[in-house]
């Protein structure tokens, strides 16, 4: 699992990483320093000489920002080719006991390459999320699904797991357009693949409803993001449909030629 980290010294759970780590032997965590002007290098690299060859990082020299902060991690996690890899957010907003059951839904069904937890309001489940930010991200899951013209719950839950694959590698290849909303445009760029591939854009996606989830003090993301957020919405639909309509029009014209040498 990748865990981007920027300044995050004073709200590390260390415990918690490392008591996990000791009963989830298959597991191995990667932090990735952003670039932070605190002491997380320090807590990080105490993390690491306790944590059994199964906690590392990767220490950037600037701050880039979460998207590529990710990007880089898992670039650096898929050079040791696990089965699955994933990131989650160093708050821990959804908790590491949450991680078995993505595994479990990837074991049950090969076909599946991405599961997304969704932060979903449901009887018996702990979700606390403040109200106002509740139906901004409605909003917002609205406004990316249309983007995506995929029926999404929630692209910008922090946990998230895919299988290793070559596609799925792919995703990570190039930088993304946005800082913040990388969520969207990995589904964007999967979505395009899948297309590519002839199958339909939300194959082998799935979203995975989560027993508990809470908002955690110190976000950093500000209210210009939030507004940000939207425009790279529009600019990664725009993108990736006119990528889409390029590819068919290629594929088209390779067709008629091949009908025409025949």
């Amino acid at each position: 699992m990748i865990v981007p980290c920027y300044n995050e010294a004073a709200r590390l759970q260390q415990k918690k990483f490392l008591d996990f780590r000791m009963g989830n032997c298959d597991l191995r965590f990667l932090f990735v320093n952003d670039g932070s002007s605190d002491e997380t290098q320090s807590v990080l690299d105490a993390m690491s000489a306790q944590g059994l060859d199964r906690i590392a990082s990767l220490r950037l020299r600037n701050n880039v920002g979460k998207a590529e902060a990710v990007r880089q991690g898992m670039l650096h996690g898929l050079k040791d080719n696990p089965d699955f890899i994933g990131f989650l957010d160093a708050d821990l907003a959804t908790s590491l006991e949450e991680l078995p059951s993505f595994c479990k839904v990837m074991e049950v069904d090969p076909a599946i390459v991405l599961v997304m937890g969704a932060r979903i309001r449901l009887l018996g489940r702990t979700i606390e999320r403040h109200t106002a930010r509740h139906y901004i991200g409605r909003v917002f899951a609205t406004f990316a699904s249309i983007a995506l013209r995929m029926s999404v719950y929630d692209t910008q839950c922090g946990a998230k797991l895919f299988r290793r694959t070559p596609e799925t590698s792919s995703l990570f290849a190039q930088k993304f357009i946005s800082r913040w909303v990388f969520d969207v445009e990995i589904l964007a760029r999967l979505a395009a693949s899948n297309c590519d591939l002839g199958f339909a854009a939300e194959f082998g996606i799935t979203e995975l409803p989560l027993m508990e989830w809470r908002d955690v003090h110190g976000s950093k993301v500000k209210f210009i993001d939030g507004v940000r957020a939207y425009a790279d919405i529009v600019r990664i639909g725009w993108r990736y449909r006119r990528n889409r309509k390029s590819a068919r029009a290629e594929s088209a014209v390779s067709t008629k030629h091949i009908h025409s040498a025949t």
